[in-house]
């Protein structure tokens, strides 16, 4: 992988008679974003589906995975003969690697930053949500019940953030603000570090969780976190913890999560991301006492297309000048590493 803070290896000023191809892929049901003229005129684009991007790829060195969960560049990497860089409109590229782009000279970037914000916004709303049994609330208003109660303060509870990339971190910051004590959780154990009281080691989290109010998942999914929230992680919470993912799904054990609210070893789990998206109808998540369950939508707020949209056309004018991109992601790890541009100290 190109040393994201070099100029591109072969990558000169482009000329105005260089007109390099870009490919935008888009769903079924999201249109292409609207890329400004002034880059146009230096590219050929051409928008295409999954259907098309074999044929699409052909002679292209630019990629944008407009449609960031597609897995489509596996099943067309024979036509990626002039493949150099792609850009996922996302912050998980999970659905993206695989071993021969992995060993590939293609430069892959992400969406990192967009997202940081709205997620922990998201997180400290379901915090807040458990925290002042607003669930209850909606439940006896419906049945037009009027029965006083005392919630929790957040003050003085206790935080586990599995995960401290850009992410985990802006949600160890709003969590702290209200007077949560926040622990991270990361590859590498340490005691100083800006956004958490301590980051304590991933490899060992069941050792930690068992004072724990709040666990949240906000991990890229990688070979390392992959079931890493597993029924011995559960058996250790406290009866009273609150689980949330906006991670990846299959970072979590579904099916120990259903066992474990069933069987009163867990007050409630607010779940942005599953195993299997849309969550089937016959899950039995859906039915499961104290689950909070949303689409997937954490880190969507009004404008964000916008925004991931300006994001690419920012790293596209950099690449036109030869400059370092962005969120260049470490193929092997599976994020944007430490001491690239725009990324955090650590991760996962």
């Amino acid at each position: 992988m190109p040393d994201s803070s070099e100029p591109l290896p072969g990558r000169e000023p482009t000329v105005s008679n260089d007109r390099l191809v870009l490919v935008v892929l888009t769903g079924a049901e999201e249109p292409a974003p609207d890329l400004p003229a002034g880059l146009l005129e230096q590219l050929e684009l051409r928008v295409t589906d999954a259907a098309g991007l074999a044929q699409a790829l052909e002679g292209s060195e630019l990629l944008l995975l407009w449609d960031f969960f597609s897995s489509a560049l596996r099943d067309a990497w024979e036509n990626a003969d002039a493949l150099r860089w792609v850009h996922v409109a996302a912050a998980g590229v999970d659905t993206l690697l695989f071993p021969e782009l992995v060993a590939s000279d293609v430069v892959v970037t992400n969406a990192k930053g967009v997202f940081d914000r709205p997620i922990a916004e998201f997180v400290l709303a379901c915090v807040l949500a458990h925290a002042k049994d607003v669930r209850t609330s909606w439940d006896l208003q419906r049945s037009r019940v009027w029965r006083h109660r005392e919630t929790r303060e957040l003050r003085g509870s206790r935080a586990l953030v599995v995960g401290t990339g850009s992410i985990g971190r802006e949600i160890g910051r709003l969590l702290r603000a209200t007077g949560v004590d926040v622990v991270g959780a990361a590859r590498n154990a340490r005691a100083d570090d800006p956004d958490f009281d301590v980051v304590v080691s991933s490899a060992n989290l069941s050792e930690h969780v068992g004072d724990v109010d709040h666990l949240v998942i906000a991990a890229p999914l990688t070979r390392a976190t992959c079931g890493l929230v597993d029924a011995e992680v559960l058996a250790a919470l406290p009866p009273n913890a609150h689980l949330i993912n906006v991670g990846r799904g299959p970072i979590l054990d579904e099916d120990a999560v259903v066992s474990a609210l069933e069987e009163g070893r867990l007050a409630a789990a607010s779940l942005d991301v599953f195993s299997t998206e849309p969550l089937p109808g016959d899950h039995p998540l859906w039915a499961t006492r104290g689950v909070s369950i949303s689409a997937h939508m954490s880190g969507d707020v009004v404008g964000w297309r916008d925004t991931l949209a300006q994001q690419f056309v920012d790293n596209a004018h950099r690449w036109l000048a030869g400059r370092p991109l962005l969120n260049v992601v470490d193929k092997e790890l599976g994020f944007v590493a430490p001491g690239q541009p725009n990324g955090s100290k650590e991760h996962m």
